[in-house]
């Protein structure tokens, strides 16, 4: 059981201060539109490595308009063991992390902590570009292998060095290899966290009896196939070399890939299938996210699943409410009334978020 047991907020954003003592249930907020509910899963999120659910700068999580920095203090209940978390960022400065008091890498937190998110901006994962089908993608990844996240920032790093070089028509081969070494040593690093994580999910698909219809997920390349070394990865950047230089950027890697969902039973793309339907894929894919998490090594992630409720029906609502039980997730989940909860009854304890005057004020019910 993975569970933040204790959540402390100053100065993030439209919230002064707040300091909440919960327990491992699921945790329903609810409150008017622009109360400051996704405001709390976004400090959650924080939690895990990253920039967190809205892939903001942290400057951008500051307080308005008093712009001193923010901090979040936490307490992660993981099995037997607790985590004494802070994380903050004093104004100007890059987000810092402290585990029980020492400073510490986000790559550590991650090996503590698997945070799993849904929110409505997802809503639009299949029919939107490749590039945020692969930030989902490598979130899933990243609470798998923590290490993903090093092996992402060293490509694409790499990357713009060598983008940098082909837009100024470089063409002396040796200021290229040790760039196309680093970029092939990572990207092949990220397609084999990116395949184990498609094959992890499918299997955790296939075992599980649920409300919510199977996604068949396929990883492809958007030209060729991706090579299947490191050492051809870094051989075809080398032969495609002057096809680069003309487009004036890189043309093969794992940045050129895309995830494909189709709805199983009907043999549908997911692009094609109803919005209903594309909401109840991804639901699906992460709750398949948590019971493979679950397999691998008994602990299940901290779900965070913004406004899900409204775009669910009834039964399927409850379903979920029941999977989540199931699981025995501690899901933190918003909804603009109480009565989308119903159906959690006493599984669940409540949070409710108002607006002061432009700041949020949280209570327990």
């Amino acid at each position: 059981m993975l569970a933040l047991t204790s959540l402390f907020m100053s100065h993030f954003r439209s919230h002064l201060r707040a300091d909440l003592h919960l327990d491992a249930r699921p945790v329903a907020i609810h409150g008017d539109n622009g109360a400051g509910k996704t405001n709390i899963l976004e400090a959650v999120s924080l939690f895990s490595p990253g920039r967190g659910l809205r892939r903001a700068s942290a400057a951008d999580m500051a307080r308005q308009p008093e712009c001193l920095g923010w901090k979040l203090r936490g307490v992660l209940q993981a099995g037997h063991q607790s985590f004494e978390v802070e994380t903050s960022s004093e104004a100007g400065n890059a987000r810092q992390v402290r585990i029980d008091g020492k400073g510490s890498s986000q790559v550590a937190l991650g090996r503590i902590a698997r945070v799993v998110w849904l929110i409505p901006a997802m809503d639009r994962l299949w029919i939107e570009g490749a590039d945020g089908r692969r930030r989902f993608l490598d979130r899933i990844a990243l609470s798998f292998d923590p290490d993903h996240a090093e092996a992402t920032l060293s490509y694409e790093k790499a990357m713009r060095e060598r983008n940098r070089l082909l837009k100024d028509n470089v063409r002396d081969a040796a200021w290229y290899r040790v760039l196309e070494g680093q970029m092939a040593e990572a990207g092949h690093r990220i397609h084999q966290s990116r395949c184990q994580a498609v094959e992890r999910l499918r299997q955790a698909q296939g075992a599980a009896e649920t409300a919510f219809p199977v996604a068949d997920l396929d990883l492809i390349q958007a030209e060729g196939a991706m090579p299947e070394s490191a050492a051809d990865l870094q051989a075809a950047l080398d032969a495609g070399r002057g096809r680069d230089l003309a487009a004036g950027r890189t043309l093969i890697g794992p940045h050129r890939s895309d995830l494909i969902g189709r709805y199983a039973t009907k043999d549908v793309l997911a692009k094609e299938c109803s919005t209903g339907e594309q909401k109840a894929l991804l639901v699906s894919l992460i709750l398949a996210n948590a019971r493979a998490l679950q397999a691998e090594d008994g602990a299940v992630p901290i779900l965070l699943l913004d406004e899900v409720a409204a775009h669910l029906d009834a039964g399927r609502r409850a379903a979920l409410y029941d999977e989540i039980c199931a699981l025995g997730t501690q899901a933190w989940m918003t909804g603009t009334g109480r009565e989308l909860f119903a159906e959690l009854g006493p599984r669940a304890q409540h949070l409710v978020v108002t607006d002061r005057g432009g700041t949020s004020e949280v209570d327990v019910l």
